[in-house]
């Protein structure tokens, strides 16, 4: 397929959409697959691992920008980032393996379930605690290292869950869970980005395209997310966004 002025500016231009949604919310990957699959002309299995490119260097750059800006606590997270990592990686595994068809059903319907649960009481997602609590090592340990399975294994969506545990059950501010999800995420997609290399299912041309766009929404949103005092209802907003066009996609499309 041939690539013009146009097919390039929508890949930039959706990927700095996607960039942002995904460093304030999450699913920003249902964007930037269909500018692979419907505009880039890429089969459906290149384009989940193309996509990986821009979801890498599109989190870094967000945890860098949140770090700098003083919202990524590394040093107290530790043991979240630590086990959500492992079993992002044993959920990369996982997908050189099995379908994830079956886990793309469950998924459906945990989406519409989250949707209640960030539309209900919104101030349990835009409160303004001083510390994020310790949850007991049998409940966070098990939690962090099941979402990293979902996540290395399909991607999408995982945002969503890390947050609601992040934000409802751990404490953390929204935004504060968002720069989190931003680093660990960045961390486990470049193991990620390498095993869909060497399997042959990256297009490194394409993929950098999309990924420019995703590295400049991430950094203005995250420098935006760091600043702005409104920023915990601006996610909170977008996050509602988020999932229901996930549901009316999964479900419909």
């Amino acid at each position: 397929m041939d690539i013009g002025w146009i097919e390039i500016s929508i890949a930039i231009m959706g990927g700095l959409f996607a960039g942002a949604i995904n460093t304030l919310a999450g699913s920003g990957s249902l964007i930037t697959l269909t500018i692979f699959t419907e505009v880039l002309g890429l089969p459906p299995n290149i384009a989940n691992g193309t996509n990986r490119i821009g979801v890498t260097t599109q989190c870094l750059t967000g945890a860098f920008v949140f770090h700098r800006k003083g919202k990524l606590n590394i040093k107290l997270s530790t043991r979240l980032i630590l086990f959500t990592i492992l079993g992002a990686l044993c959920g990369i595994y996982l997908a050189t393996q099995v379908s994830n068809e079956q886990f793309k059903n469950v998924f459906k319907f945990l989406l519409v379930f989250m949707l209640f649960v960030i539309i209900l009481k919104p101030s349990r997602w835009i409160h303004e605690q001083e510390e994020p609590i310790r949850i007991p090592y049998f409940l966070d340990i098990p939690l962090y290292f099941a979402v990293g399975v979902y996540g290395g294994f399909i991607q999408m969506g995982m945002g969503i869950f890390f947050l609601a545990i992040s934000v409802l059950l751990a404490k953390y501010k929204l935004i504060e869970a968002n720069a989190l999800k931003a680093l660990i995420i960045g961390l486990y997609s470049i193991p990620a980005v390498l095993i869909f290399h060497f399997n042959g299912l990256v297009d490194w041309k394409l993929g950098a395209l999309v990924a420019s766009g995703q590295i400049l929404g991430g950094w203005i949103t995250a420098a935006y997310a760091a600043e702005s005092p409104k920023a915990n209802i601006v996610a909170h907003r977008m996050l509602i966004v988020a999932v229901i066009a996930a549901i009316t996609k999964i479900f419909f499309f």
